[in-house]
């Protein structure tokens, strides 16, 4: 716009004026009979059809442009104006013309740099629009280096200041040891590591170890997105990747990292053109990755949720070195990831930090983060000087459950049984079959559900028996037992529980070689292979797993109907229950688990 402004006033006021010619004087003359009489054109208006039709006859002996008409005078001494507002029938008239597409005649402009010349003005101020629009469409996809974060390494975050993740420390130890003293590496002709690449659940910190890399060498940080590398036009993830490439050597010693290596890294069937591209650019990435020489000064770490989905050849040592998983936070972990988060707001000082980090068993550093932070946001809304531990609870069972909206809660009474039903079936069953600390059971909406059974693990445990899956299974789908057991009919508020409980026993007969039918095979790597698997002979494993669990649950809930009966009460009559109320109800009995298996066979 500021070149179009430019432009026109250029035109309108600053073009130089020559001495005036015998042409100018003809102008003149013009101006004068149609400044003494317009009316001679004026009176006599006609369309653009009259005028071309005159122009192809060969009747035009003159046009006159002038503010917002057309003077046309004919060789039988006729005189008219043709309206021609923005200058486009001018336009029209000279490519007549200049193309010698009619017999000539003569056509000037009564102010020079007026009609043609904003004509002219308008098309270049079209044309630059266009040109600026579609730039600005366009350079993101085509810019090879836009999406990459190329900076200096400013954050203050050190190895001391990342909680956990030993294994994944020690390994980037080595490599700052190469980034500070490459000569002690080439004097024992050791190959330094290329590249490392971390796995593990999102929130775990993979990010914030290059990070903390990169500030603890004092080197250059470059950082860039998997996905980033995508684009709806051939060639230009190429381009990106060289230019990530080249750019890293450029910025040399420095610290290249990407994240989420899976949108880059992943090879697919060539089905679709899209999917052609996408093999390229994995490509043409391994070939960067060997152009990497020893002394290039270019450490690549790169960070992935799965890392099954990438290509084999990039994950072959050589390209990464080092494969570390980065696991979820220990008990200790967690106590000091909640004292530093904590430790941020204003914390009182009677937490019980065990207690707080028994409840976040499972949690991921970034999930443990929001927890405090949300715990702080609890205490300023209740108005409250410092955050409790039943802030804190409260965050975690919102991290847990979801938040509750009074709001939405069941109308109908005859709901509201079956819900507190539905929950505590669940609470029963898991109490009974020890899958865990029964924390909470509520009847008050959380998120999409209608009710929740907060059950938390007793312990970090990385192996599972067959016995405690098989429980989990029994506990999930012990909702809908308990339906099924009071009201003799099922509803789908169940539909969540046999998701989950259909994933469970998938993994179970697909992965864990746990089928009833005693399979020692592993479907999953069969499929990777290549060999074809019937659906149907899985989903019947999957079924029988599913029924005998099913079962189970119904046959526990039918053994203590009575303490089934008691937890409803209580949540009827309060809503949300802690769990010492669920065990309090199960005191009395002496549990036999072995006895009430054997009666749930028979």
């Amino acid at each position: 716009m500021v070149l179009f402004g430019g432009y026109w006033a250029y035109n309108q006021f600053l073009q130089p004026q020559g001495p005036e010619t015998i042409a100018d004087q003809h102008k003149a003359t013009i101006m004068d009979q149609i400044s003494k009489n317009p009316s001679r054109w004026t009176d006599n208006r006609k369309t653009l059809d009259n005028l071309m039709e005159d122009v192809r006859l060969g009747n035009v002996i003159e046009a006159d442009i002038g503010k917002e008409d057309i003077y046309i005078t004919t060789k039988d001494e006729r005189a008219y104006v043709v309206s021609d507002q923005f200058g486009q029938v001018a336009r029209q008239l000279l490519n007549l013309i200049y193309n010698e597409k009619t017999p000539v005649f003569t056509i000037q402009e009564l102010k020079i740099g007026h009609q043609i010349s904003a004509a002219r003005s308008l098309d270049v101020a079209v044309q630059l629009m266009m040109v600026l629009f579609f730039g600005c469409l366009l350079w993101p996809m085509l810019s090879p280096n836009l999406t990459i974060r190329r900076k200096k390494s400013t954050s203050k975050v050190t190895f001391k200041d990342v909680i956990g993740c030993d294994e994944a420390k020690r390994t980037l130890m080595d490599m700052t040891a190469w980034l500070r003293t490459p000569e002690n590496f080439a004097l024992l002709n050791a190959r330094p590591p290329r590249g490392v690449l971390f796995t593990g659940d999102p929130g775990v910190g993979k990010t914030l170890l290059a990070k903390a890399l990169a500030n603890e060498c004092g080197v250059n940080f470059i950082e860039a997105n998997g996905s980033s590398f995508s684009s709806m036009f051939y060639g230009v993830g190429i381009q990106k990747v060289k230019g990530l490439f080249r750019e890293a050597r450029r910025k040399a010693p420095c610290i290249l990292f990407i994240d989420e290596i899976d949108g880059i890294g992943r090879r697919v069937d060539q089905g679709r053109l899209a999917d052609g591209e996408g093999n390229r650019i994995v490509n043409q990435f391994l070939t960067e990755l060997d152009g990497f020489s020893e002394n290039a000064g270019v450490m690549l770490i790169a960070a992935t949720n799965h890392v099954d989905a990438l290509d084999k050849a990039l994950r072959r040592e050589g390209r990464f070195d080092r494969t570390v998983h980065v696991p979820l936070p220990t008990l200790e972990d967690r106590v000091h990831l909640l004292q530093l988060y904590l430790g941020k707001t204003k914390p009182a000082e009677n937490l019980d930090y065990d207690r707080l980090a028994k409840n976040c068993m499972g949690l991921t550093p970034a999930a443990i983060a929001f927890v405090a932070n949300n715990a702080a946001l609890l205490a300023a809304r209740s108005s409250d000087t410092e955050v409790g531990m039943h802030h804190i609870l409260e965050a975690i069972e919102i991290q847990r459950m979801g938040e509750a909206d009074e709001n939405q809660k069941l109308a109908s009474s005859k709901d509201r049984r079956r819900v507190a039903v539905h929950e505590a079936g669940h609470a029963l069953v898991g109490a009974l079959l020890n899958t865990g600390r029964v924390e909470k059971v509520t009847i008050l909406p959380r998120g999409p559900a209608q009710g929740v059974t907060l059950i938390l693990p007793l312990e970090d445990k990385r192996l599972h028996l067959q016995s405690e899956i098989q429980a989990q299974l029994a506990m999930v789908l012990a909702g809908r037992a308990a339906e099924a057991n009071v009201f003799q009919e099922v509803s789908t508020g169940a539909a969540g529980d046999l998701q989950e409980a259909t994933r469970i026993a998938l993994s179970m007969v697909t992965s864990y070689g746990m089928s009833t039918d005693e399979s020692l095979s592993s479907l999953a790597t069969m499929r990777e292979l290549g060999i074809e698997i019937e659906a149907r002979i899985i989903m019947e494993k999957v079924d029988a797993l599913l029924k005998a669990g099913y079962e189970k649950a119904l046959a526990l809930i039918e053994n203590h109907r009575p303490e089934l009966d008691f937890i409803v009460e209580q949540l009827l009559a309060h809503e949300t229950i802690g769990g010492e109320v669920v065990y309090q109800a199960l005191e009395p009995i002496e549990l036999q688990v072995k006895s009430v298996e054997s009666a749930a066979v028979a």
